[in-house]
């Protein structure tokens, strides 16, 4: 991954003028290839959820004014953008002046679709108004304490198992940790993993969903692999995993990838 000249993991200064070239694109395509998949063919629809908690510009006269935003980048868009570089690029806009909310949205929206190169969908919220869940997605049956015979730190698929009669239904485990690649910083997460299909062995998820707890990764990368491995090896008819992470820097990234087309889950856990 040709990270070699991003941002991350390195002494940054923020700028204090609106700086688009801050944005640092990271091509999706090696990753995929590395679990499997051919250039242009991913065996999904999706999108990748980004929330952003600190974002601030200045009004005409110079009054500051503070918002939260999302953005939807589409899972089919050929580069994910680099986090840091995010957080770079949206504290740029701290200092400069916009005659309106949409004006802002509008230049966002601009300025990643032309970075990842796929139309961007921002949407800007008053900090007034927010979504809250606590605890889990409604109906999703929790396997935290599914009982494991072994318990491992390695990512291992082969434990994946899934049998018997079909069924519907959404697990969901809190315990998804993996480390940033470049920093080795830990990311926190919740998984959901909504199917139709032969009965997932929820141990065998859980043994599965604890192997990540060392694994070098982006967030999408991350979703991707848990939705190739549950493909390849349980086999259901459908298929969505999601995963909302914990925020840090004042964004959040909620990767979600599924056999139909659709709508990620809305819904913002207790630890967002």
């Amino acid at each position: 991954m040709a990270l070699d000249h991003a941002p991350l993991g390195k002494s940054s200064e923020y700028p204090d003028r609106y700086a688009p070239e801050l944005l640092f694109p990271v091509p999706r395509d090696d990753n995929r290839r590395r679990i499997g998949l051919e250039d242009g063919r991913w065996p999904w629809f999706g999108d990748d959820l980004w929330q952003a908690w600190e974002l601030s510009w200045l009004r005409p006269g110079g009054v500051p004014t503070v918002a939260w935003g999302e953005f939807r980048l589409p899972a089919a868009s050929p580069s994910l953008i680099e986090s840091k570089s995010l957080k770079l690029y949206l504290n740029s806009l701290n200092q400069e002046v916009f005659s309106s909310h949409e004006q802002v949205r509008e230049t966002i929206e601009r300025d990643l679709s032309s970075a990842c190169g796929a139309q961007v969908v921002v949407s800007l919220y008053s900090v007034d108004r927010a979504m809250t869940a606590e605890g889990r997605p409604h109906g999703a049956i929790l396997i935290d304490d599914e009982p494991l015979d072994s318990v491992g730190y390695e990512y291992c698929p082969e434990v994946l198992r899934a049998g018997g009669e079909v069924v519907t239904e959404s697990l969901c485990s809190h315990l998804l940790k993996s480390n940033c690649p470049v920093t080795g910083q830990p990311d926190w997460g919740s998984l959901l993993v909504e199917y139709t299909g032969p009965a997932i062995n929820r141990s065998s998820l859980l043994q599965y969903v604890v192997g990540f707890r060392q694994k070098q990764d982006f967030h999408e990368h991350c979703v991707e692999t848990v939705f190739t491995d549950l493909m390849q090896r349980c086999q259901p008819e459908y298929l969505a995993v999601s995963a909302r992470y914990t925020r840090r820097g004042g964004l959040d990234i909620n990767p979600w990838r599924s056999t139909d087309p659709g709508e990620a889950p809305r819904l913002r856990l207790v630890r967002q």
